[in-house]
């Protein structure tokens, strides 16, 4: 079955709903969990603070937070009796789907599990969906658990 279960985290509500799952599934099949989180520089210039200049101070913050979304999530793991490594990626150039399915390649993930929103129609359109990509690209299967409206 599966052994090696690939988390992308982000700290939202749909993100915590795919870590859920990922626990469960982990209980039942004795799986390993790799949590990760990319802080996303893309996602920075989309902010209104877009027209500030990325500076070191900034990236310092972004990988703070990261890191404690790393952390918040590893302690869900650890609640529920299972340990977790975890993995902070910068992303400076590319798109956040790239870095997790390159991961799951490298670390040789069974699974990815990810919470998506599910946006539909314009929305989608126009800020895309990083777990499409996954569920494209990805070199094993993807458990796409859909956040609750």
């Amino acid at each position: 079955m599966y052994e090696r279960i690939l988390v992308p985290v982000d700290g939202s509500a749909t993100s915590n709903q795919g870590l859920e799952e990922a626990i469960k599934l982990a209980r039942l099949t004795g799986a390993k969990i790799k949590l990760l989180h990319v802080v996303d520089m893309w996602a920075f210039a989309a902010t209104p603070y877009a027209g500030m200049a990325l500076s070191p101070e900034i990236l310092a913050q972004l990988k703070e937070g990261g890191q404690a979304t790393l952390d918040a999530a590893k302690a869900c793991v650890e609640a529920a009796g299972r340990s977790a490594d975890t993995q902070l990626f910068d992303n400076i150039s590319g798109r956040v789907c790239d870095v997790v399915v390159a991961e799951a390649k490298r670390w040789k993930a069974d699974l990815i599990v990810i919470g998506t929103h599910g946006r539909r129609g314009i929305g989608r359109l126009f800020i895309g969906s990083d777990a499409e990509q996954i569920l494209r690209l990805a070199p094993v299967p993807v458990l796409l658990v859909r956040g609750k409206e």
